[in-house]
C-alpha cells in the first residue's frame, strides 16, 4: 500500500476534532431540534472529513445530516465545505420512480381518457406514400408476374378436399390460396350479418367508451385491416393498452387509445451541468468585527444590549 493511500485513510486530527463546527453548521442548515448525536466520521480525502449526524426529523428516518469540512495545507483552522442531508443504510426512502408508460397496464384505459403515442413510436410506421413495392410474393409483383408467364397455369379439376396441400407457385390454385379463397365453404349472408351485429354491439358506436373517445378507429394506426366483406365495416385492434386489444371492432369504434389523439414530442436532451472549478467562495465561520452595522465593542466597555 503507498504512502499516499495510508494517508488518505487516516483522518486529519484538526478535522476529525472539529465536530462543534460541523454540528453548528447542521443545526444552521435544519430546523431546531432537528440534528441528533454525531454518528459516524468519514475520510473523503487528504485533509477532508465528513461528519455525520442523526436525523430526529419524523419525515426522514434514517437520514443523516452530512457536514464536510477541510483544512488547507499547512493551515491552523478548519474551514467548511458543505452541508447536506443524506440517507442512511436505513433510511425511508421514496420507491423508484417509473414513467407513466411503464406503469400502464392494459385495461388501465376507461371512456374519455387519452393514450398519447410518442412520435417515434415503434408500433406504428409512415401509410402508404406510393413508393412502397408489392411484396416479392404478392400476386401482382413482378417476379410472381414473370413466374406465371415461364409456368404453365395448372387447372386442378376436382373437389376441393383432393386439391394438393402445397400448391405450385404461379398456379392459379396458389394465387387463390394467397386470396383466401382455397376453401371448401365459406361464410353464408346470414353468417356475417350474425357475426357484424355481435361484433357492433360489443365494440361499435354505441358503447361508452366509441361516445367518449376522440376519433374513431377508421383514422387509428394501430387498425388492422381485415379482408372480405366484413373489412367495410370492421378491423382488428392491435393496441396492447386498449380494451380493445385483439378484438374485432368496428371502424367507427374508438378509445382514448387511438394513434391520433395526442402526440408526444420528443422530450428535449438536458445539457450537461457546468461547474466552475476556478473560483473559490470564501465563508467565514464567524462574522469580522467590522461586517455589520454595529462595530465591534472594545473590551471593558459596558454593554448596553441595544445598538
Amino acid at each position: 500500500m503507498s504512502a499516499a493511500t495510508t494517508r488518505s485513510r487516516t483522518p486529519d486530527r484538526l478535522c476529525a476534532e472539529a465536530v462543534d463546527i460541523a454540528r453548528a453548521a447542521a443545526e444552521e442548515a435544519a430546523a431546531p431540534g432537528v440534528v441528533g448525536e454525531h454518528v459516524e466520521t468519514v475520510v473523503e480525502g487528504d485533509r477532508v472529513v465528513t461528519h455525520l449526524f442523526e436525523c430526529k426529523d419524523f419525515g426522514y428516518r434514517g437520514w443523516r445530516w452530512a457536514v464536510t469540512v477541510a483544512r488547507a495545507s499547512r493551515a491552523k483552522y478548519v474551514t467548511l465545505d458543505e452541508v447536506v442531508l443524506l440517507p442512511g443504510p436505513d433510511a425511508l426512502l421514496a420507491p423508484e420512480w417509473v414513467p407513466w408508460s411503464e406503469r400502464l397496464r392494459p385495461g388501465d384505459l376507461g371512456p374519455g381518457d387519452l393514450l398519447p403515442t410518442e412520435s417515434d413510436d415503434l408500433r406504428l410506421e409512415p401509410g402508404f406514400s406510393g413508393e412502397d413495392a408489392p411484396a416479392p410474393n404478392s400476386p401482382v409483383s413482378p417476379e410472381m408476374a414473370e413466374l406465371v408467364e415461364a409456368e404453365d397455369v395448372e387447372l386442378t379439376d376436382g373437389p376441393v378436399a383432393e386439391l394438393p396441400v402445397v400448391p405450385a407457385r404461379g398456379s392459379i390454385t396458389s394465387v387463390a390460396e394467397e386470396l383466401g379463397m382455397r376453401r371448401a365453404r365459406v361464410l353464408s349472408r346470414y353468417g356475417l350479418h350474425v357475426a357484424a351485429d355481435r361484433w357492433e354491439e360489443t365494440f361499435g358506436a354505441k358503447t361508452p367508451m366509441a361516445q367518449a373517445a376522440p376519433a374513431t378507429c377508421v383514422s387509428c394506426g394501430f387498425l388492422c385491416p381485415i379482408g372480405g366483406s366484413l373489412g367495410q365495416a370492421f378491423g382488428v385492434c392491435a393496441n396492447e393498452f386498449s380494451p380493445a386489444d385483439g378484438r374485432v371492432v368496428s371502424l367507427s369504434y374508438g378509445c382514448g387509445g387511438h394513434s391520433e389523439a395526442a402526440v408526444m414530442p420528443k422530450p428535449p436532451q438536458r445539457a450537461e451541468p457546468v461547474i466552475d472549478e476556478t473560483v473559490v467562495d470564501v465563508l467565514p465561520l464567524r462574522p469580522e468585527p467590522d461586517a455589520g452595522s454595529v462595530g465591534a465593542v472594545a473590551e471593558g466597555a459596558d454593554d448596553l444590549g441595544h445598538s
